[in-house]
């Protein structure tokens, strides 16, 4: 994490080690949903560094980062401005899953990672209940990171995670992909077959029927 370089200059940038590890794998998957010119939603954006790598190897798609923490959402635009990218959206949106309206126009996609594993339930109630509002139909609703499927856990490793997740907040913990898929179907989203990812996690994809 970048912090001050001195005190008068501020560098509002973050760092996700994370997000250098996985953005190839998820770039392969987020290509082969998208054919074309499209308008993709990122809900939890970060620290941007997704947004700028997905920007820059999408050109096609006009990216909209959005985050509900002001510091994200500055380290977001500071990322973009450095790099330049004229297909991302800017400022960031103000957004909070759980919120009942998000205020926003139709998109092709919603892509959001790591983020409803280290929410309250109410936050992926309220993530598909807004992707459901507002992605067009025949768009998708992409989710990665770690799942538990058929109730149970894909790897020991992730299941230490959930257990150190849960000491944390009650209300966080690895979620079952089955579940994840009911909230889907509800909002009118069908599922697609999830794809494997490095380090036990899953890119989840939903299509909009």
């Amino acid at each position: 994490m970048t912090g001050y370089s001195d005190r008068f200059t501020q560098d509002p940038r973050r760092h996700a080690p994370a997000t250098e590890r996985n953005r190839e794998p998820i770039l392969e998957v987020l290509r082969g949903l998208v054919n074309g010119p499209a308008t993709i939603l990122e809900i939890a954006s970060g620290t941007g560094q997704h947004a700028c790598w997905f920007a820059e190897h999408l050109p096609n798609v006009t990216w909209i980062p959005s985050d509900a923490d002001d510091e994200m959402r500055a380290s977001v635009a500071a990322w973009a401005r450095r790099g330049k990218h004229r297909n991302i959206a800017l400022p960031p949106r103000t957004i909070d899953a759980r919120a009942r309206r998000w205020n926003m126009e139709p998109v092709d996609g919603i892509y959001c990672a790591n983020m409803i594993h280290i929410a309250p339930w109410s936050a992926c109630e309220g993530l598909v209940r807004g992707a459901g509002a507002c992605v067009k139909p025949g768009g998708f609703l992409m989710l990665y990171g770690p799942f538990r499927v058929e109730g149970a856990h894909t790897a020991e490793t992730n299941e230490r995670f959930d257990a150190t997740l849960r000491a944390q907040n009650a209300e966080w913990g690895i979620r079952d992909l089955e579940e994840v898929a009911a909230l889907a179907a509800a909002a009118g989203f069908e599922p697609e077959e999830p794809v494997p990812m490095p380090a036990n996690n899953f890119s989840a994809i939903f299509r909009k029927a």
